[in-house]
């Protein structure tokens, strides 16, 4: 007894077909995932290998270490000449015999003393005039015996006279409005004095300078 089976091919059973392709699929990726990791896999171990073969330089402990030289260099060192020092200013102690001396012959020839202490407050001027005169003729003896003096300036007083720069500030002494650096022009009020010669008496052994007027006893 023959039985013959036909198949029929336009039934298409669409529900076991897609979940088959869903699978499929599925296998696929998960299969690309395992061959990547695999290939990671197999680059890491490559590269390990490499860096355990690379040979590791030792150090060179037995190297011996390079003779170092001292070498003596002798280096000229500039002499610096440094600028010179501004001079101290020395002040000269002015000794007080020669001034006592002074004092002592204005004292003798013109009793300069005697009039400069006298209080004259109780004199008229024509009494003054008198007194004056006869201490101006003392002084005057007693300066031209003992010195002899000069006018600094040649310039007659009232004339115009220019100061040049670095004139010699104690021979010309500036008044009035003083402005601005030399050259200076002004008006000579005076001519000022120098001494040029000196002339004192010496003194004597055990002299006492400090008596200017010994006093009198008239017997």
């Amino acid at each position: 007894m023959n039985t013959n089976y036909a198949i029929d091919l336009t039934l298409v059973p669409s529900t076991f077909d897609l979940v088959h392709v869903y699978l499929a699929g599925a296998v696929a990726l998960l299969s690309l995932i395992l061959i990547t990791l695999l290939l990671a896999m197999v680059i890491s171990l490559a590269r390990g290998r490499k860096r355990a073969v690379a040979p590791v330089a030792a150090p060179a402990a037995s190297a011996p270490k390079p003779e170092v030289k001292v070498v003596e260099k002798i280096v000229e060192v500039e002499k610096l000449i440094p600028a010179p020092a501004p001079e101290p200013v020395i002040l000269k102690e002015a000794t007080p015999d020669a001034a006592l001396q002074l004092l002592g012959l204005l004292q003798k020839e013109a009793r300069f003393i005697d009039f400069i202490k006298e209080d004259i407050s109780a004199y008229g001027d024509a009494d003054i005039g008198i007194a004056a005169r006869v201490v101006h003729e003392g002084c005057n003896k007693a300066i031209n015996e003992h010195f002899s003096l000069a006018p600094v300036r040649g310039e007659q007083e009232g004339a115009k006279v220019t100061l040049p720069q670095g004139f010699d500030a104690a021979s010309v002494r500036l008044t009035g409005n003083i402005v601005g650096q030399a050259p200076f022009t002004g008006t000579l009020v005076h001519k000022g004095w120098k001494v040029t010669d000196i002339r004192l008496p010496k003194l004597t052994q055990g002299y006492n300078a400090q008596i200017v007027a010994p006093a009198e006893v008239e017997l």
